[in-house]
């Protein structure tokens, strides 16, 4: 498993904690590898009943290294490791809770859609900036998002590629509840403690009631993942790729 990944087990809560903090936590397809390796394998655990999203002080994460990108762009890779780590996610049965301080670029916004309970920090940034890169929404985000907040702010998320804040997410729909930093992981430890109390099956139950069919959720990232493998490899997101890492230098 990934060094970047960490994985721990707290009674029957697992912890799958982002662990690349001089990258601000840019996820790789290794720690995509991890995610998914500990997702599937929580899931048949009986011993587990909720899994926890942990990031960085400052960075939940940034999004998708660059580098990995650049290199589906210019190969044949068709970033499997994504897509495997995205389904682990959509499907998962058991609750799912998230804790988020910082940057949450990207992957690190949309996977908050697929959770059940997201605390964040007042200083956390939500921000997905796929069309400036000459992508297009993942995750099935293009789906969610609007379900979850309406298309007026869906769009300002996913198209404008609009920053939210902690306070904007909240109201949004997107997180659950706004802690401060000192308290982060305690209330995330605590809200994912008191799950696992609760009977499994009866909970496994109620939150696939409330996901409803993940059919169209699945079909959606399967519409996302061709159309963003086709950006990818487009002109145009080569320039704005060529662009970004100029300015970064």
């Amino acid at each position: 498993m990934s060094d970047h990944i960490l994985v721990e087990r707290t009674e029957a809560v697992q912890v799958i904690r982002l662990n690349r903090p001089d990258k601000k936590n840019a996820i790789t397809r290794a720690m995509y590898d991890a995610m998914a390796k500990a997702l599937r394998e929580g899931e048949a655990d009986d011993a587990v009943h909720v899994h926890v999203f942990l990031g960085s002080p400052g960075a939940f994460s940034s999004g998708n290294d660059l580098q990995d990108f650049l290199a589906i762009a210019m190969g044949g890779d068709h970033g499997d490791n994504v897509w495997e780590f995205l389904i682990a996610l959509a499907t998962a049965t058991k609750p799912v809770v998230s804790g988020v301080d910082g940057l949450a670029i990207g992957i690190g916004t949309t996977i908050h859609l697929h959770c059940d309970m997201t605390f964040a920090t007042p200083g956390s940034l939500f921000r997905t900036p796929f069309t400036d890169l000459a992508l297009v929404p993942e995750a099935a985000s293009s789906l969610l998002a609007p379900r979850i907040m309406g298309h007026q702010r869906a769009f300002a998320l996913l198209g404008m590629g609009e920053g939210f804040t902690a306070e904007q997410a909240l109201d949004a729909g997107l997180i659950w509840q706004i802690v401060e930093r000192d308290q982060l992981e305690d209330e995330v430890m605590a809200a994912a403690g008191a799950l696992e109390k609760k009977p499994p099956k009866a909970l496994q139950l109620a939150k696939k009631l409330m996901k409803g069919d993940r059919e169209p959720v699945l079909a959606r990232l399967r519409e996302e993942g061709e159309l963003f493998l086709q950006q990818l490899k487009s002109d145009e997101a080569r320039e704005a790729f060529m662009a970004f890492m100029a300015r970064k230098k």
